[in-house]
This record gives structure tokens, C-alpha cells and sequence, in this order.
């Protein structure tokens, strides 16, 4: 908050002098701050040791390596960046490389998976895409979509692996590859299926489609009780409506938990249709998931305006608290269910 002085005139009277500094204030400590479109929001208000500030460094470090489409250079770095941090916080770090058939031929992608053990084998999956779209007539950074959930996943994961919340669960921090489609247009794409050319495969969500692949391959898709999607999370008018593709009973506890906690006016009683993102390959699989998602009010979405400016640490903050301060009510309502 910026702060206006003025000078004072000094009198032999030490006494008013003093009563002066304390009824205006000191002028030596003006409190001016130069800022910039990319400065981030100061996070105030934390309800949980979830630092939005943190988070938005994390996005801003993405952005700062360019456009990110799969198998790319600028990927490649982002995925060994994301990597570090992780591993930085004492998780075990994985990378599930994979060949996916695309419109523009074979893509080789990689999912990142950091696992931090619970006294319980099931499963909460906390994940993001790290991908940006690619885009050929213009350069697409993505800091909203999906560098802000990125961030706020890794932060997420940052504050869960500090072990002082009593949650006992299996937790696994997913960052998924290739859920943008190669072409613009999902519903106007061919993708050719080598195995049954009469049945094209879909041209998007390829990280999340063959992790869910991978856990029935492990026998390990059982475990998974619950995933929550973070994606375009970060814009700085933030407005959370209830993905029309999701499980209402953990919508119910996140937007309820996000009111209690002083977030009633981003998380409101509106839908958001969404319909296809990388919570879907789970719910089609049996598996309960949510999408936190702002898609029809982000008008810079997929447009070369989605830069670093838009996004907030402090909505990054709204978000992270909420998914924090839900796991508990989540692990609860998971352990009743199976009673």
C-alpha cells in the first residue's frame, strides 16, 4: 500500500517531534514497489503453508522457457526443471516415456510421477498437464494453461512432502504429456488408428490415456481412490465453476471446503462445460475424479495472450489452499466409502 507523507518541519521540542512521527508516520520508510504486468499478486492471506509467491515462480520459470509442445527442446527442459524441484522435496521421481501416434506422426511424450508413501496403499492422484499447445501461427507460451496448475501442483507436492498434515494416503504428484491436440480443432482432426483405421484415435489427453493404460497393465488402477485435475487455475479474476464431467461428491467437498475457508467467491454455484480433459480416462475407468478448471470466462485461452500477466499468485493460493484443506475430508469420506 503506497503511503503519503509529509515533511515535517523540526521544532526544539522533542516531544511533538515525537508525537508528529507517530501521528504521520516516518518518512524515511515510504513504502513505495514498482510494478510490473509480471510481478505476482502478494499471496496475504494462507490459510495452509501452500506459498502462492513459490508457485507463481514456478510457472514463471516455464514460461521463461518458451513454447512447450510435446517433443520438444523447450518440453525437454521444462520436464528435467520440474524434475529437480521435485526430487528437491524429498519425492521419488519417475518418467514414463512413451511413443504416441498424433496427427503429425509418432511423438515420443513422457509423463513426470513423484510418489510420497502413506501408511495406506490406496491412491489420491494430484496432477496437471505440463504441455503447451502447439500452435503454429503464433507463439503460445501458456502461462495460464498449463503452467499456472503445473506450478500449483508442484507446490502442492512441495507442502505434502513437509509431512505435517496427518493424512495417510498414497500420494502421487502426476504431470501428464500431450493433452493438447496437435491439431486446433479437436472435433475437426483426423487421427489415423494403425490397428482399426475404421475408429480414429482422439488427438488429445495421450499422457493421461496411457497412464491409466499403465496402472491396468500394474494391476495398480484398484488403488487409485481419487483424482483431482488441476488445469487453468491461475488467472487473476478467478472464477471456479463445477466441471460438467467430474464426481459430485469430491466437487461437493473442494467447493465446500474452498467457502469455509474464505473463498466463496471463487468457487461458485455455476457449471463450467469442459467436457474431454485428463481427468476423463479416469472416470471412464471407474476411477472418481474432479477438473478444476476456469475455461469459458479465460478469454485468452489458446490465443497468444495467454502470458505470464494474467496469471495470480494470489488465485495460485486460492487454489493450493483448497486442495490442501480438502484431503482431509477426502481421505475420510474415501475410508467411509469402503466400510
Amino acid at each position: 500500500m503506497k503511503s503519503r507523507t509529509r515533511l515535517l518541519k523540526l521544532t526544539s521540542h522533542s516531544l511533538a517531534f515525537l508525537l508528529l512521527l507517530v501521528l504521520f508516520g516516518c518518512p524515511g520508510n515510504g513504502n513505495k514497489t514498482e510494478v510490473n504486468s509480471a510481478t505476482p499478486e502478494p499471496a496475504k492471506t494462507r490459510k495452509t503453508d501452500f506459498d502462492g509467491d513459490k508457485a507463481f515462480e514456478y510457472v514463471r520459470k516455464q514460461v521463461e522457457f518458451g513454447v512447450r509442445p510435446p517433443g520438444s527442446p523447450e518440453l525437454e527442459k521444462t520436464r528435467a526443471y520440474i524434475i529437480d524441484q521435485l526430487r528437491s522435496f524429498g519425492l521419488n521421481v519417475t518418467t514414463d516415456e512413451f511413443q504416441a501416434t498424433t496427427p503429425m506422426g509418432q511423438k515420443k511424450m513422457a509423463n513426470i510421477v513423484a510418489e510420497l508413501p502413506g501408511s495406506s496403499n490406496d491412491i489420491v492422484i494430484i496432477c496437471s498437464h505440463y504441455d503447451t499447445k502447439y500452435v503454429k501461427d503464433f507463439k503460445f507460451v501458456g502461462a495460464n494453461d498449463a503452467g499456472s496448475s503445473t506450478g500449483a501442483v508442484m507446490e502442492i507436492a512441495r507442502v505434502l512432502a513437509m509431512k505435517k498434515l496427518s493424512l495417510k494416503m498414497t500420494y502421487r504428484f502426476v504431470f501428464f504429456d500431450g493433452e493438447e491436440a496437435f491439431c486446433f480443432d479437436w472435433d475437426q482432426c483426423h487421427n489415423p488408428n494403425p490397428a482399426d483405421p475404421s475408429k480414429p484415435l482422439p488427438d488429445n489427453t495421450y499422457g493421461s490415456r496411457h497412464y491409466v493404460s499403465q496402472l491396468v497393465a500394474k494391476n495398480e488402477l484398484s488403488r487409485v481412490k481419487a483424482l483431482i485435475l488441476l488445469d487453468m487455475i491461475g488467472y487473476k479474476e478467478l472464477k471456479l465453476g463445477r466441471a460438467d464431467l467430474g464426481s459430485a461428491w469430491l466437487q461437493d467437498i473442494i467447493w465446500q471446503t474452498g467457502k469455509e475457508i474464505g473463498y466463496g467467491s471463487q468457487f461458485i454455484n455455476a457449471t463450467e462445460g469442459v467436457g474431454d480433459d485428463d481427468h476423463s480416462p479416469f472416470l471412464k475407468a471407474g476411477v472418481d475424479a474432479v477438473d478444476l478448471i476456469q475455461l469459458s470466462s479465460y478469454q485468452y485461452w489458446h490465443t497468444k495472450d495467454d502470458t505470464l500477466d494474467k496469471v495470480s499468485a494470489k488465485s495460485l493460493q486460492i487454489v493450493g489452499d483448497t486442495v490442501i484443506a480438502s484431503l482431509p475430508r477426502i481421505e475420510e469420506r474415501i475410508r467411509s466409502r469402503a466400510r
